[in-house]
């Protein structure tokens, strides 16, 4: 799983990080990850145990399977993984910053206008097309927001799919 953990909204470079403290899988990890316990400060229970490292840049992607009611909807946002420009050690969880497709903005409109869930699938291993190929064989509904999204055929697409799983 993969969380938007906190946004960077520079008006010229406008990121997310994602992080994610537990059910992380260790293969997104640009190194050795390390095994650390922390204080947690909610919930009164033990401080937990949780994987750190950094994902290495490169293409990747988030996705989210949301159960619509009459269909499953599975939905993706192609991004570009990027190095920090500090080091994260004040958050010692697992951790990616990325740029979203096409851009913050639009990918977050059209994340939202979708019903994309806040946690994610965040890999550097799939691609779009296999999510494609995944949701045919599946007979889902499938929205990708990538380079070439635009808002505004982004809703009519989720407008149409609506007609179309009915």
């Amino acid at each position: 799983f993969m969380e938007d953990y906190t946004y960077h909204f520079h008006p010229k470079r406008m990121q997310v990080l994602g992080a994610h403290m537990l059910e992380i899988c260790p293969s997104i990890a640009a190194g050795q990850p390390s095994c650390e316990i922390h204080p947690l400060g909610i919930g009164g229970k033990a401080d937990p145990v949780r994987l750190v490292f950094d994902s290495p840049a490169g293409p990747a992607l988030n996705a989210s399977l949301i159960d619509m009611g009459n269909r499953f909807r599975l939905l993706a946002n192609t991004v570009d993984a990027v190095e920090p420009e500090q080091d994260l050690t004040k958050l010692p969880v697992a951790r990616v910053l990325w740029d979203a497709h096409p851009n913050l903005k639009t990918a977050a409109a059209a994340w939202i206008l979708a019903g994309g869930a806040h946690h994610t699938c965040y890999s550097q291993s799939l691609t779009s097309e296999y999510l494609e190929d995944f949701a045919d064989m599946a007979g889902i509904e499938y929205a990708l927001i990538d380079e070439d999204t635009k808002l505004r055929d982004f809703r009519n697409e989720l407008r149409w799919n609506e007609m179309y799983y009915r």
